[in-house]
């Protein structure tokens, strides 16, 4: 007697198919993300407003401009997507010898004007992602968007609302509106900055040290972040003008 496969495990499709890889991790987040709300007891005033049900907009948070410490927070408010920007192994020297360790960076966002970065170290690579991933999530930054450029009149949030420059060391990037249809003209660094944050048209021109990565990354981020501060600004001088 021969019995065919039935893939209805996880790591099979409705259809009897193998899942990629990637399917399978982004699974396997899911199932964490969730089961790590499911046992959440929040430890301040802003995670007990969150569990209760009392906030839902990440916007509200930023708008009350106070600071998130639970990463469980985010998590809750909005669906992420991860991408490790950067692995590297560090090495320091103490009397018993070398002591090896790893650097991990990772980007999140949800490409929809939200977007965070962090940094972390671990002797091994995965705990060190876990720990990246959760200063990311407590860096979470709101990116402003719009049409900017005079080439198009869609009034839609597809790119940056005027020139902007952000810094990070010796490296400076500064993000120019582009029309409709153009695509990223970036580096191949930023690309996905610029995704996960929702941008999907904009002109860029770079100066300094953009060949380190990871502070070409913080400058593209800081460039982004700067949208929101100038809005601000505005809003500010004209109620001075009003009074």
């Amino acid at each position: 007697m021969v019995f065919e496969r039935q893939g209805r495990g996880r790591g099979f499709d409705k259809d009897g198919k193998r899942k990629s890889r990637a399917e399978r991790e982004k699974e396997k987040a899911e199932r964490e993300r969730e089961e790590t709300l499911a046992n959440w007891i929040p430890k301040t005033m802003l995670g007990k407003r969150v569990r209760a049900g009392e906030v839902t907009s990440l916007e509200d948070l930023f708008k009350e401009n106070k600071p998130i410490l639970e990463s469980e927070i985010i998590d809750s408010l909005l669906q992420l997507e991860e991408s490790l920007v950067d692995v590297k192994k560090t090495t320091r020297v103490v009397r018993a010898g070398r002591k090896f360790s790893f650097r991990v960076t990772v980007l999140i966002g949800n490409r929809n004007g939200f977007i965070g970065l962090g940094t972390a170290k671990d002797a091994e690579k995965w705990p060190a992602v876990k720990k990246a991933t959760k200063k990311a999530k407590l860096n979470m930054v709101q990116i402003g968007r719009g049409c900017g450029s005079w080439e198009c009149t869609c009034n839609t949030h597809h790119s940056v609302p005027f020139k902007v420059t952000g810094k990070s060391a010796a490296a400076n990037v500064t993000l120019l509106p582009a029309p409709r249809g153009v695509g990223l003209v970036v580096g191949d660094n930023i690309k996905q900055v610029l995704r996960f944050a929702g941008i999907t048209d904009v002109w860029s021109k770079t100066t300094g040290a953009t060949s380190t990565k990871l502070n070409f990354i913080k400058a593209t981020i800081d460039a982004l972040s700067n949208i929101k501060k100038m809005k601000v600004s505005d809003e500010i001088a004209k109620k001075r003008e009003k009074r």
